[in-house]
């Protein structure tokens, strides 16, 4: 991504308070707070469960947005509630740290399906937008900057309420699916390649080749300690279906080369109607690539499903990935089953 030769600050220009929507269906709208924790979550499964059954945002991951230091909630959140209390929708812009190539802001968020099509998701993303500018006006590298969000091709009406906003259809992601009913191909890495269980040693030197190996992926930057921290300390996430490629250079010296770290919410088996595990991150450093590193780890991790008895096994990629993403998954075994589309505005 080319640097400009302004700031980004010079190029979002003045961006004032975002103003509060008003509607006759909210009866307040007001900064979140961590006791809207439980409210979010019930608020984001109700959304989940009509926009993505397949996979629903855990209450974890909610509480981890309130704990990282560079969300300040009395800013970077909205909730419009009812004459009860009871939240009716919801909306965070998240503004994380690591801008290395890129500066980022994420509107994440939405409203109750039940009361949809009456205009408070579009005053909502106004909002969001809003002080999504405020965030990337803070910035004074020359960094190209983003608002960057995404829509389920399932929930085709949030799609619908970013093309309206302004923002700009940049990318494809497709959800694959592998059943574990199929036999596993056994795929041993080149020489000098050792793939082992992920343990919790190796934390940092993994976030440490996660962060490099993603450099060449579509908007990616750095991930934060405290994003890394809240993934691999969370609830779901799953040593036992992580592993971790060791590489031994001409010196000797042996380094993380790659992984796959995965996660398995059991909550959500029921209604996504299989059992089974979620690949969240793989990568392989760029000048160890080409050695069948990716399909071993991938091996070892749908082997690893298997013995548990798990059905099937999910991930997401991205349909233009230049590393060839697509057709490593595809190759083992992966089958497409939908796509969610990241939409931008960019500065």
């Amino acid at each position: 991504m080319d640097l400009h030769e302004t700031s980004l600050a010079e190029r979002v220009g003045v961006a004032p308070a975002p103003v509060l929507p008003e509607h006759p269906d909210v009866a307040a709208w007001r900064p979140a707070t961590t006791a809207d924790i439980d409210g979010i979550w019930q608020l984001r499964r109700a959304m989940g469960e009509v926009d993505h059954p397949n996979y629903l945002t855990a209450r974890g991951a909610i509480a981890a947005d309130f704990g990282y230091s560079h969300f300040h909630a009395e800013l970077d959140s909205l909730v419009g509630i009812d004459a009860a209390g009871s939240i009716l929708a919801v909306g965070m812009v998240m503004f994380p740290p690591r801008q290395v190539s890129l500066v980022r802001s994420m509107p994440i968020g939405g409203v109750h399906p039940r009361l949809r099509g009456r205009g408070i998701g579009r005053q909502l993303l106004e909002w969001q937008l809003g002080r999504a500018k405020q965030q990337l006006a803070s910035s004074t590298t020359t960094l190209p900057g983003w608002i960057l969000s995404y829509a389920d091709e399932r929930s085709p009406q949030n799609a619908a309420l970013f093309e309206h906003a302004g923002l700009s259809l940049a990318r494809y992601f497709l959800t694959l699916e592998r059943p574990l009913d199929a036999p596993v191909r056994v795929i041993d890495p080149a020489a000098g390649i050792r793939v082992a269980a992920y343990t919790a040693a190796v934390s940092a030197e993994v976030h440490r080749t996660r962060d490099d190996s993603f450099m060449d992926h579509w908007g990616s930057q750095p991930m934060s300690d405290e994003n890394w921290n809240a993934f691999v300390g969370g609830k779901w996430f799953r040593p036992d279906l992580s592993f971790v490629a060791y590489g031994t250079d001409a010196a000797g010296t042996e380094q993380v080369v790659g992984f796959v770290l995965s996660t398995a919410n059991e909550n959500i088996w029921a209604m996504q109607g299989f059992t089974g595990s979620y690949i969240d991150l793989v990568g392989v450093l760029s000048g160890w690539r080409g050695r069948h590193i990716a399909q071993s780890l991938l091996a070892a991790q749908l082997a690893a499903g298997q013995a548990l008895g798990h059905e099937r096994v999910t991930l997401a990629v991205d349909s233009a990935s230049p590393t060839g993403a697509l057709g490593l998954y595809t190759g083992m075994g992966f089958v497409p089953t939908h796509k969610k589309m990241a939409y931008t505005l960019e500065f």
